[in-house]
């Protein structure tokens, strides 16, 4: 099965040169493109991408806000912020919108290709600088010692199910290593999200930095 993509960019040179890139991986596979916010937005009910690629910067909204309408469309999307923009302002915004991964335009495309990956594997995906901003952001927040992690309100069960999902393991993965179903698997994620007030798996990411659960 190959990764579905749309490309979000208003310049049409820019969209030009990563279909040319992208079509040469056998795993991927193009299904529309659009220029503006509007166009991805109305695209994604009808072509179903796995991986949206989003500019920041596009003419009729932002894609920040972009990311946040379609998260709320169909949550199972990742998006990959593809930008010029690496500072903070900009980063974390499109964390806190839903984004699953952050890569700027000046990047190898290996690095790329692998946020792709990556993302389409319900995983996150950080260009190594723009990491360590959430790193040094997050656990200067908190003194909490690690071994108070387990408050919050949750079970052990699901803190084990945290610490797995924010290491990057899927549904699957997860069931399979606690001898549980990936349904089951789910309805716990559901119940850590509530309870922590989270609302995307960047968000679970960046509470178990903060926590020390995992470390990045």
């Amino acid at each position: 099965m190959k990764i579905r993509l749309l490309l979000v960019d208003d310049h049409a040179v820019v969209r030009t040169g990563l279909r040319m890139m992208l079509e040469g991986e056998k795993d991927m596979e193009i299904v529309g493109e659009a220029e503006n916010a509007s166009e991805a937005l109305n695209q994604i009910s009808q072509l179903k991408p796995e991986v949206v690629l989003m500019d920041i910067g596009l003419p009729d909204m932002s894609g920040i806000e972009a990311t946040r309408q379609i998260k709320q469309l169909a949550p199972d999307i990742a998006i990959v912020a593809l930008t010029i923009h690496e500072d903070e302002e900009y980063f974390f915004k499109m964390l806190d919108a839903g984004a699953s991964g952050y890569v700027p335009k000046r990047a190898a495309p290996e690095e790329l290709i692998k946020a792709i990956r990556v993302t389409a594997q319900g995983e996150v995906y950080l260009f190594p600088s723009l990491a360590k901003l959430l790193v040094s952001d997050y656990l200067t927040q908190s003194n909490q010692p690690r071994n108070q992690a387990t408050l919050d309100g949750l079970t052990p069960r699901e803190y084990e199910v945290l610490t797995l999902l924010a290491d990057g393991s899927s549904n699957a993965e997860i069931g399979e290593q606690l001898s549980i179903s990936p349904k089951t698997v789910s309805r716990h994620r559901e119940n850590i999200m509530g309870k922590l007030n989270l609302h995307s798996r960047s968000e679970l990411v960046k509470y178990a930095i903060r926590k020390g659960i995992i470390q990045a």
